[in-house]
């Protein structure tokens, strides 16, 4: 890591998270597709991974986790020390609350708006600016298709989650005229430990039922999603903004 500013060559990509989730494996097709990049938590392995590449990489602890303002300023004001640019920018948040809304609790709600409309609020706030003043880039909050329909045991979650993604339209309408597009991913029924851990899918027997309910009859693997995620960052698709796209197998 360089404690310098330069213009790089090169695309900049920023990761909110590369420690889990889709995170590391878009980390690697952005190097792969001649990123250079900067990302928050990720693991020394990752990292050196990364580099293997030829991505000059910018790693940046704690990120959404700091007691600032704004908890993705670091992360921002890091990449465009070290880059002199962002040209892409992605992130995802949230924790699942489950349960009927009749025996929800203020509190339930007030985690699900913290995870999944306030994260993703200072995210855009951090990083389009920055953007807005180059007349270009690309922002793409992972949110979910919970947001796109009533959910059964979820209804905090899929009225929040629904929350952030017309945030996402409003600000992409706002800056459409720059050049820097905004879109929403929502995922559902993603094979990864923390869709297990809500839904009770670590049980087989669950998880059977589970992928039942999905069109397709499978759940989604991260790598399958980053691989998606690319046309709304890597740069060779820049006329689509304001859009949610739900990545969940048919279910929305």
């Amino acid at each position: 890591m360089s404690d310098s500013t330069s213009t790089s060559a090169r695309r900049v990509a920023l990761i909110a998270n590369a420690s889990f989730f889709v995170g590391p494996p878009i980390a690697r097709l952005l190097a792969e597709r001649g990123h250079d990049l900067v990302i928050g938590d990720p693991t020394d392995v990752l990292v050196d991974e990364l580099e293997g590449t030829g991505a000059a990489v910018e790693v940046v602890e704690g990120v959404g986790r700091s007691s600032d303002a704004n908890p993705f300023t670091q992360i921002v004001e890091a990449g465009l020390k070290r880059f002199g640019k962002i040209d892409a920018a992605t992130m995802f948040s949230g924790r699942v609350v489950t349960g009927r809304f009749m025996d929800s609790s203020t509190d339930d709600l007030k985690e699900v708006v913290q995870g999944c409309i306030e994260l993703p609020y200072h995210f855009l706030k951090a990083v389009t600016p920055p953007m807005v003043e180059r007349q270009s880039g690309q922002i793409l909050v992972l949110t979910s298709a919970a947001g796109a329909r009533p959910t059964n045991n979820a209804p905090l979650y899929s009225a929040a989650r629904a929350g952030a993604n017309m945030l996402i339209k409003n600000v992409a309408r706002e800056v459409a005229r720059t050049g820097v597009q905004v879109n929403a991913l929502g995922t559902n029924f993603m094979d990864f430990p923390e869709f297990l851990r809500a839904s009770g899918g670590d049980d087989p027997e669950v998880r059977t039922r589970i992928e039942a309910a999905v069109p397709m009859k499978r759940l989604g693997t991260v790598e399958e999603c980053a691989a998606f995620c690319m046309a709304f960052l890597d740069g060779t698709s820049q006329f689509t903004t304001g859009q949610f796209v739900g990545y969940a197998g048919g279910w929305v």
